[in-house]
């Protein structure tokens, strides 16, 4: 156990950050991939790993350079009009997304266990407010990483099951392209649930929550922290093992579906755990059994995230006090936009909305927001005010600008294979 926490001790806000980023929305679209074009979509993992890795590095070091998240960053040297229209796009997403998570947690629980849907949806719910109330901030922090080791169950499924690994090398490595609406709608998805607008403000804010627990600075957003290049090689360190980590579960549940399912030509996924139900008769119990817990696991992880990211970016928006390192009846507003958007995700299961369509429609959505709020953050990193000698390298820039046009272009053609 000691080892354990060794390990755990090196990682901080991106490792979580891109365990997060592998959702229930995440498990929902990678299988739904799986199923319906087999292995020939396994270049993507490859393929956003360093745009991924870029972006999440930008968001990490503007969060640790100013002490301040995203919004609030926005919110002091940009119009009013970018940071309102990035937060209620952000929430409305994120909203919708965590409600698309708990339908699945729920869902799975009543597969592994059999207690009624209901009763697992309103526990889940109340253990993540729980924990996001009334642990403190590095108690808390430490549960996240721990939680990340349900996404192990995904990489083990894998192996569970007879893989065709020549096939799958040449899939990863060479690309392979379509014009049709699903081939694209899929690959918007894809980036969608990758590269998301709602990890951008979590991990800036975790890492100038960071800057905090550090005792790199006073207060949270009062005044420029003492960062370090030592500071800055950790994080970054951090932020490409957690997006490894993340592109590494996409890559392994994509193999899953397509050597069991989509061999069976089981190509439309509701649900991430309907998934799970689908392998047990084609890959055996244990498999199943794995698929399922992992979606709870993560989805543990993740909607706190959401509904965290959420609450970040409209508290700073309007000015509140904003931060986990906080006690309730000392930031009541962030903390009840916390509980508000948990209940009205929870709320959402009952309007009748079959949840893969939430789940696969939000990943889409966010595909379709990121490239607005790119630029945005590629404005932001690059700009000497904020960031004084901080800002972008060219590597960085690169890859930032080639990835908004290729999110724009994918959301562009999307939107017009709609009116065909």
């Amino acid at each position: 156990m000691s080892r354990l926490r060794r390990f755990f001790k090196i990682f901080g806000p991106g490792f979580v950050t891109g365990a997060a980023d592998d959702d229930p929305s995440g498990i929902g679209t990678y299988s739904q991939t799986g199923a319906k074009f087999g292995y020939n979509q396994l270049w993507l993992a490859l393929f956003s790993f360093p745009f991924m890795t870029a972006v999440q590095e930008m968001c990490g070091r503007i969060g640790m350079v100013t002490g301040t998240g995203l919004a609030g960053v926005i919110r002091k040297h940009y119009s009013r009009k970018i940071l309102y229209g990035a937060v209620f796009l952000l929430f409305l997403a994120n909203t919708i997304n965590i409600g698309a998570d708990l339908g699945a947690m729920a869902a799975a629980g009543q597969l592994v266990l059999g207690v009624p849907f209901i009763v697992w949806l309103v526990v889940i719910t109340g253990i993540s407010l729980f924990l996001q109330i009334r642990v403190p901030y590095p108690a808390y922090a430490k549960i996240l990483k721990y939680l990340t080791l349900s996404l192990f169950a995904y990489i083990i499924v894998a192996f569970l099951v007879r893989q065709p690994w020549h096939e799958i090398a040449v899939k990863t490595l060479l690309p392979s392209f379509s014009t049709s609406r699903d081939y694209l709608f899929n690959i918007v998805a894809v980036l969608g649930t990758t590269i998301s607008p709602y990890l951008f403000f979590w991990e800036a804010d975790q890492e100038a929550e960071e800057d905090l627990a550090q005792h790199r600075v006073r207060g949270y957003g009062k005044g420029m922290p003492r960062v370090t290049l030592a500071d800055l090689r950790a994080m970054r360190i951090d932020n490409v093992v957690g997006m490894f980590f993340s592109n590494l579960v996409m890559f392994f549940i994509i193999v899953t579906v397509a050597s069991t399912l989509g061999l069976h030509g089981i190509t439309d996924i509701q649900t991430a755990n309907q998934a799970a139900e689908a392998l047990r008769p084609l890959a055996g119990n244990i498999t199943y059994l794995l698929f399922a817990v992992g979606v709870i696991g993560i989805g543990l992880l993740a909607v706190p995230v959401l509904a965290g990211s959420a609450s970040y970016a409209l508290s700073e928006a309007l000015g509140w006090k904003a931060g986990l390192h906080y006690k309730f009846r000392q930031a009541h507003a962030f903390y009840i936009t916390i509980a508000i958007s948990m209940v009205i995700g929870a709320a959402i299961n009952f309007l009748g909305i079959a949840p893969f369509q939430m789940l696969y429609f939000t990943a889409v959505l966010n595909g379709l927001v990121a490239p607005p709020l790119l630029v945005v953050l590629l404005l932001v990193s690059n700009n000497k005010k904020v960031m004084a000698k901080n800002t972008n390298g060219p590597l960085s820039n690169a890859l930032g600008w080639i990835i908004t046009g290729i999110m724009g272009v994918a959301g562009i053609a999307l939107l017009a294979t709609i009116g065909r």
